[in-house]
């Protein structure tokens, strides 16, 4: 007898059910195809695989979070098999960097991408990569040869796109023809101008003031760049000065400078002469240095209004720049002397932009027998696309990065008529080429890009935008028409050499040397050894300039402006064993000026981070010893920098209502944001309302303040002058002062709070708005919800805030869900360096829905770490796969 599941119903019920039933099976179906496409890409961890292009067998530790450790023979094969292993879990993020790097992401997602592919082709990253390639040592380009090879072997047993990542699956459904390209050499040195330009020093700072003139006096746009507060937060390097055989980190100014007080350190001493800084050009206080500060130098042009534009629409694949959002990094170093261990300890961790996945990749590269030709056994956070190990720890060296943020880029406003650009009374020919950008599902599109003797006319790849800087004309009584970019990335380097070395160095003079050669972009190295031994240094090609200071775009047709060189590596600051025993850099300023007459930059973080972690070790160290575990602790503290400044203000302020009763959360907070804090959540909406009301009326779009602790020094100021003219709303009739817009910031908080999280002010808690949602690059902005869906992760409530130690960063001029954060976390314990701890914002996997996509997340959010193993044995011990690559 057939079964006839829907007999007992009534007909019409029976056809309904007979519909579902259908719509059902559907779903199952396609639920199964989506099942398969997704888990098809997932890579083999365990067992044996045959991989193109080895020569020997590699072995490969997986633990619980998916990490791989590498094993090998030789350095090619070692590399070849991260290669191989980044590809497995990473593909699609490598090929999806390399469109952004080349300017070519019209050809994956047609033209919406067109504005970014514009901008890098202007600028030409690509290009540059290409020139960079045979400037590099031979064993750097046998290094990216053999990358190269494994992700291609990679690539050639996975050639279908459900073999190679969800992320195709979808990409098929827009643009079906599409199929990656071979992976090259210049693919991974290309990624180091976006890392160059996620970290590009004080050039958005350089438009945002010249955009803030357009409406304002200079002195007034003084005001929003206050000067460092080096009384109470000091630089990274407290000591030494600049003499003529460099930089001497016990010397004063004015010390007498005899040859044989110089050690080997921070003099120069056992650093190859010269190396990747053109060593002697410009050398001591650049002329001209600061004639221009304080004043706009040429802005009010269209052409600056389109190149601001054009710079931004440039995609971050990391982050912004630390001066212009507040986004930055925390690294410090304890010596021996202040730790349990009588070793010392190290501490990392970058701000950048929370991307799906993550930025970092954690690996371990362990030559099975450390020699000459096979230099490696390390472990750290690596670029998925680039071979190396960029922040982490040999078996002697430890080494971490923030950004240095030297003023490397300078905007230069041109007088341009046809096909030449004006220079010192003379008409001189433009440099021209056309790029050619392929569009998906459209016809490509031609672009004349046009050079000056200072750099692409960036002003050139926007149009239709609206004159925001009207006054060149009475800046010089000429029209500018054009805007150059002249940057120090655009120049080929030898950066990749610098990432082998630093991996390889085995003591305090091999790290400088590699240090030298770490041309773009500048950051600030912090260094410990096994031998009780911390340091500091800070390399790049930082320029000399003829005039100015940087701080404003300047007129390029004078010739008053030029570069004259750049800084000797010799004269570029350096510590090394200072006597208090430890060394913290949070983008705060690295020396006072009376100290060094070299111009890094004028537009530091404003040092409060650092100042932070500095009295936190301070107090520790009173305790007694630190150990790994203070180290964490510091690294998750939430304290908002400003709230003891402001807060008593808003007490001493009368205000009604709801809005008192607000306020009296804030009687009695230790300022500590925590994602549970209601005081927390009550300060930050009052600090958002604060800069909102008190200066959006005064600036124009692109100068508005984001937050971050340039404007806790700028509100610090402006509290002791109650009635200056930005406390008043030029938008009403009346005159407001400082107490006025206390009390409204109170109240606009009081009432957004209120409508948002309900009217008892006990509940509200800083986690509930303070919000991450960590969104994949490409499909997660797609404004399809299911498909954002598939590949974003989130929201966590998290604690913290710009300009925290934990700095988990939002923009007052949108909301209070996190726009950047720490992307990962490391401790490296050089007394037992399997006692190591380590936290990646999401996890080792790029596929979406793999065990390890998105597990460190939870992790990360409650400020949680993993062990970080080292030695062979603790990683085979902690090793739940285990995958033979053989030839």
């Amino acid at each position: 007898m057939r079964f006839r599941p829907y007999a007992w119903m009534p007909r019409p019920l029976r056809w309904l059910a007979r519909a579902f039933t259908v719509v059902v099976v559907l779903a199952v179906v396609i639920a199964g195809v989506g099942v398969w496409a997704v888990r098809s890409s997932f890579p083999q961890l365990a067992g044996d695989l045959k991989v193109d292009g080895l020569a020997g067998k590699v072995t490969v530790y997986r633990d619980k979070s998916g990490i791989p450790q590498l094993y090998a023979d030789s350095a090619e094969d070692l590399l070849l098999a991260q290669g191989y292993v980044h590809a497995q879990d990473r593909f699609f993020e490598m090929d999806f960097r390399r469109h952004v790097t080349a300017g070519r992401l019209s050809e994956m997602f047609g033209s919406a991408t067109l504005s970014e592919d514009k901008a890098i082709r202007t600028m030409g990253w690509r290009r540059v990569a290409e020139k960079e390639l045979p400037l590099l040592d031979e064993r750097t380009r046998r290094y990216l040869d053999a990358y190269a090879k494994g992700v291609n072997s990679w690539m050639k047993r996975n050639p279908g796109f459900a073999d190679r990542s969800l992320e195709y699956a979808v990409l098929k459904l827009t643009n079906f023809g599409y199929q990656p390209e071979p992976w090259t050499p210049v693919d991974s040195l290309a990624w180091l101008k976006a890392m160059a330009w996620d970290l590009r020093s004080n050039m958005d700072a350089e438009i945002s003031r010249a955009i803030a003139a357009s409406e304002l006096p200079a002195d007034r746009v003084g005001q929003l760049w206050p000067g460092y507060p080096f009384d109470t937060h000091q630089p990274i390097v407290t000591r030494g000065a600049l003499t003529d055989r460099g930089f001497d980190q016990n010397r004063e100014p004015g010390d007498k400078d005899p040859a044989d007080a110089r050690t080997d350190a921070g003099t120069g001493a056992g650093t190859p002469a010269g190396t990747g800084t053109d060593a002697g050009t410009g050398a001591g206080t650049p002329a001209g240095t600061g004639t221009g500060a304080g004043a706009p130098a040429g802005t009010g042009t269209d052409a600056l209004a389109r190149a601001s534009r054009a710079l931004r629409a440039v995609p971050s694949l990391m982050g912004d720049s630390a001066d212009s959002s507040g986004i930055g990094s925390n690294s410090w170093v304890v010596g021996g002397s202040h730790t349990g261990s009588g070793k010392p300890l190290l501490a990392n961790d970058p701000h950048l932009s929370p991307n799906m996945p993550s930025v970092w990749y954690q690996a371990g590269l362990h030559c099975r027998t450390v020699n000459a030709e096979c230099p490696f056994d390390l472990t750290g956070f690596t670029f998925s696309g680039v071979p190396g190990v960029i922040i982490g720890h040999n078996d002697r060296i430890a080494w971490g990065f923030t950004n240095l943020g030297p003023d490397v880029a300078d905007l230069y406003l041109e007088r341009v008529k046809d096909d030449s650009y004006l220079y010192m009374g003379s008409w001189k020919p433009l440099s021209t080429r056309t790029e050619t950008i392929q569009v998906a599902g459209g016809d490509p599109v031609r672009l004349k890009v046009r050079e000056t003797m200072h750099g692409p006319i960036m002003s050139d790849v926007m149009d239709d935008v609206k004159d925001t800087m009207a006054g060149a004309d009475a800046a010089f009584g000429e029209k500018a028409d054009a805007v150059a970019l002249k940057w120090t990335a655009l120049e080929p380097g030898r950066t990749a050499d610098a990432i082998f070395e630093l991996n390889t160095a085995r003591n305090w003079q091999q790290f400088r040397a590699a240090a030298s050669k770490f041309e773009v972009p500048a950051q600030n190295l912090v260094y410990a050894d096994v031998d009780g031994n911390i340091g500091y240094q800070s390399p790049g090609r930082i320029p000399v300039r003829s005039r100015g200071d940087g701080t404003w775009p300047v007129p390029g047709w004078t010739g008053d402006y030029s570069w004259k060189g750049v800084i000797p590596f010799d004269e570029l600051p350096s510590v090394y064993n200072p006597p208090e025993g430890y060394i913290v850099t949070a983008n705060n300023a690295v020396i006072d000026p009376e100290r060094y007459p070299n111009l890094l930059t004028k537009d530091w973080s404003y040092g409060y981070r650092s100042q932070r972690i500095a009295d936190r070790l301070k107090d520790e160290l009173k305790k007694g010893k630190v150990d790994a575990s203070t180290m964490g602790e510091i690294q998750k503290d939430s304290r908002n920098g400003f709230a003891p400044v402001l807060v008593p203000r808003l007490l001493d302020v009368e205000v009604a209502g709801g809005a008192a009763d607000a306020r009296e959360l804030l009687s009695g907070w230790d300022y500590s944001q925590d994602a549970d804090s209601g005081p927390a959540m009550y300060f930050n909406a009052v600090w958002r309302h604060l800069l909102i009301e008190t200066f959006n009326d005064d600036l124009p779009e692109g100068s508005r303040p984001t937050g971050g602790d340039r404007w806790f020094e700028v509100v610090r100021l402006l509290l002791g002058t109650p009635d200056d003219p930005f406390w008043d709303d030029s938008r009403t009739k009346g005159v407001e002062t400082r107490d006025d817009m206390l009390r409204r910031a109170m109240a606009l908080a009081y009432d957004e709070l209120r409508d948002r999280l309900g009217p008892d002010v006990k509940s509200w808690r800083w986690g509930d708005l303070h919000t991450l949602t960590i969104t994949n690059q490409t499909f997660g902005t797609s404004g399809i919800a299911p498909i954002e869906w598939l590949f974003n992760r989130g929201p966590f409530a998290v604690g913290g805030s710009k300009d925290a130690v934990d700095a988990a960063g939002w923009d007052v001029q949108k909301d209070y869900s996190v726009q950047w954060l720490p992307s990962m976390r490391m401790v490296v314990d050089l007394s037992d360096l399997d006692r190591s701890q380590w936290i990646n914002l999401t996890g080792a996997s790029g596929h979406a829905f793999h065990d390890n996509y998105a597990d460190q997340a939870p992790l990360w959010a409650d400020g949680r770490t993993v062990p970080m193993p080292f030695h062979e044995d603790a990683v085979k011990r902690a090793a739940t796969h285990t995958l033979t690559l053989g030839p």
